[in-house]
């Protein structure tokens, strides 16, 4: 008991010493601009756990006690916490009674039932796409200032400004968070063939398919052309790299340009400045030596794959999108033991995207390490006496088919080790056709 209380006591001591911890002050000018301070709060934080400058407008956000800032942070905190962890909302609605009567809580009750993961948002996202929607302005720090009652020509910060800034922030939320909104861009997103998470890297891609979506919306445009406009912009973003890198500064022009010029122009005008006959045959097939498996281009494919219903690899029934959804395997045309075993060692060689395919995982594990000249000519006899090997295919026709669906060339089925590099550069030209078909076929 003795040595128990001692360590009670002793909590308790380094409990009351926190009292005598110092906490440092910075004291700022009020001369400093926004984006100084903004810079200022950054820096500081840069040593612990690294706030960004949506971090810097949640709080600033939060602060707000006139024109319902906390409100409006709830409603972007609550939405994003209930798509992660939904049973949490019995809990969150019984200890917040003041969101729940002030209606806001009802706005996102929803998404404590949505099972889709394609497009999982965090607060962050959620400011951004709701901010860029309603400002058409793309830098986060922007808000901060506009917030503040900034007065970007005059540079004077008027209270009308801020009170009308907190009031468009929270139709922007407002519209994010919206049931038929979120749910109608969702089907958007799948109809580009974007059925699973392990189809996009990027998610500013699918940030800023939602401001497009939301913005076209809000000026009325007809739905079946937004569908068309934002599945393309989705897709070509993906292609171009376009919010790969200064994502905010690529967001900023882009919703520039989309409110001040006819959207379907806009499109029109980047795929002639991007998306020319030298990107299709030369850019993107340079862009498929690759041994990244989660390589935009890698994805591309299998999304084109998907919207043409192609079947796996020596596949009769299944297709890629079932496989893709259901663990298929990633098989190597060429099998990776076998080319290691003739002296192709480079993980960067055997490990070309152009070498992959999904296939169902019992015919890659009866295809071993054989050469393609090997399995396929065990295919061959498949067809030809009808006793079944690797998948159920015993047409001919159909299995030419099946090799095109999978952008796999015909005399693969003749090729050892020594036709390697062939195959390859053969493979890449099919696959970047294939995904120009696809592109074009969006609208």
């Amino acid at each position: 008991m003795v040595g128990q209380e001692q360590k009670v006591a002793s909590a308790i001591n380094k409990l009351k010493s926190i009292y005598n911890i110092s906490i440092g002050v910075t004291d700022l000018s009020q001369t400093l601009t926004i984006d100084e301070v903004t810079d200022i709060f950054i820096r500081i934080n840069s040593q612990g756990v690294v706030l960004s400058q949506a971090d810097f407008a949640m709080s600033k956000i939060s602060a707000d006690d006139f024109y319902g800032g906390n409100d409006t942070r709830k409603m972007i905190d609550y939405f994003y916490h209930f798509m992660r962890s939904p049973v949490d909302y019995d809990a969150i609605a019984a200890n917040d009674t003041e969101f729940v009567e002030s209606g806001g809580m009802q706005k996102i009750k929803w998404v404590v039932n949505e099972t889709e993961d394609i497009y999982v948002p965090d607060y962050t996202d959620v400011l951004r796409v709701s901010f860029t929607h309603k400002f058409m302005r793309g830098k986060i720090a922007d808000l901060v200032s506009l917030l503040s009652g900034r007065d970007f020509e005059t540079r004077e910060n008027l209270e009308s400004i801020a009170e009308d800034s907190f009031h468009k922030l929270r139709q922007g939320v407002e519209n994010f968070v919206n049931e038929t909104n979120f749910k109608r861009y969702i089907m958007i997103v799948k109809s580009t063939g974007i059925i699973d998470t392990s189809l996009v890297r990027s998610q500013n891609v699918l940030n800023f398919g939602y401001i497009l979506y939301l913005t076209l919306r809000d000026r009325g445009m007809n739905a079946a052309l937004i569908e068309k406009l934002v599945r393309k912009w989705i897709v070509l973003s993906m292609l171009t790299g376009r919010y790969s890198s200064s994502p905010e500064s690529a967001m900023d022009y882009d919703i520039k340009r989309f409110t001040e010029m006819n959207p379907e122009k806009f499109v029109a005008t980047t795929e002639e400045g991007e998306m020319s006959d030298a990107f299709w045959n030369t850019v993107l097939v340079q862009r498929l030596d690759t041994s990244v498996s989660s390589s935009p281009y890698f994805l591309l494919f299998l999304m084109a794959q998907v919207k043409a219903g192609s079947r796996g690899f020596l596949s009769e029934q299944i297709d890629v999108s079932s496989l893709i959804q259901q663990c298929g395997d990633i098989h190597h045309i060429f099998p990776k033991r076998y080319l290691q075993k003739n002296g192709i060692n480079n993980r960067r060689d055997y490990n070309q995207i152009a070498n992959y395919v999904y296939t169902q995982s019992e015919i890659n594990i009866k295809i071993k390490n054989d050469a393609p000249c090997v399995y396929m000519a065990k295919m061959k006899e498949q067809i030809a006496n009808g006793e079944l090997q690797y998948g159920g295919i015993t047409d001919a026709d159909d299995l030419k088919k099946n090799l095109a669906e999978n952008c796999v060339p015909e005399e693969f089925m003749n090729m050892d080790s020594n036709d390697y590099k062939a195959f390859l550069e053969k493979r890449r030209i099919l696959m970047a056709g294939f995904i120009r078909r696809f592109y074009e076929s969006l609208g």
